[in-house]
């Protein structure tokens, strides 16, 4: 089950690194911040531990990770945005494709039928996700010949998660977190063309901004007021 040299992960003993040495009753394992744990067989043997070196053998690491979508954001496409994204390389057949489905689609319904309610149409999101999986399916530093996939997974009080799922053509792990940096990076810059957004939370500026609005937008309100976020008493829109 376990060699000298493979990268094992044993939460309950706190050892996450590599196998230096197999005795008799222990193993020793060289974490990644350079400790070294010790793990008694028996934990091995009657215990859930991770051995990682079906990754290392097979040449490529997943990545699985998703990005956060404002739920608001997402809307059909009208004509003008079908004609900029149709300018994208990785949408254009895509695009091309969907429109003639949506075309014959649309076009067996009936006279009073055809209202946009009951016809099919483009959205953002879709066109996104379509994007996204053409983004991975063309990147140079990822395993095309495993599993490449951009899939909604349930929305929840945090938005609409889009995970990315595939594997780099390395195992090395500072160039892994640079190729999945790299394709996060891209990703997060692209939405504005989809007309979608990431879903945030309300940070401290943000509290802050409602708050000068909220004491702006009051006739008379006081002179001094509270930061939301400090409890500090601060001057008002209208101190001097």
């Amino acid at each position: 089950m376990v060699r000298v040299g493979d990268w094992i992960e044993v939460p309950g003993e706190g050892a996450d690194g590599d196998v230096i040495e197999i005795a008799l009753h222990t193993v020793k394992v060289q974490n990644w911040d350079k400790t070294i744990t010790t793990v008694p067989i028996r934990k091995l043997v009657t215990g859930a531990f991770k051995n990682w070196r079906g990754m290392r053998e097979a040449g490529g690491r997943r990545i699985k990770r998703a990005l956060s979508l404002d739920q608001t954001s997402i809307r059909f496409l009208d004509a003008a945005d079908v004609e900029r994204l149709g300018a994208l390389r990785l949408l254009r057949d895509h695009l091309a494709r969907k429109q003639e489905d949506i075309l014959q689609w649309n076009g067996q319904l009936g006279p009073g039928e055809a209202i946009p309610a009951n016809c099919r149409r483009l959205t953002n999101i879709g066109a996104f996700r379509a994007y996204v999986e053409a983004y991975l399916r063309t990147h140079p530093r990822l395993r095309q010949d495993l599993t490449i996939m951009a899939r909604q997974l349930p929305p929840g009080p945090e938005g609409l998660p889009m995970e990315v799922y595939c594997f780099t053509d390395t195992v090395v792990w500072t160039e892994y977190e640079g190729i999945q940096a790299d394709i996060f990076d891209h990703l997060f810059a692209i939405l504005p063309e989809f007309g979608l957004r990431v879903f945030q939370g309300p940070a401290g500026a943000d509290l802050r901004a409602m708050a000068a609005f909220a004491g702006g937008g009051r006739p008379g309100a006081a002179e001094r007021r509270r930061d939301m976020t400090t409890g500090v008493a601060v001057a008002g829109p209208g101190a001097r």
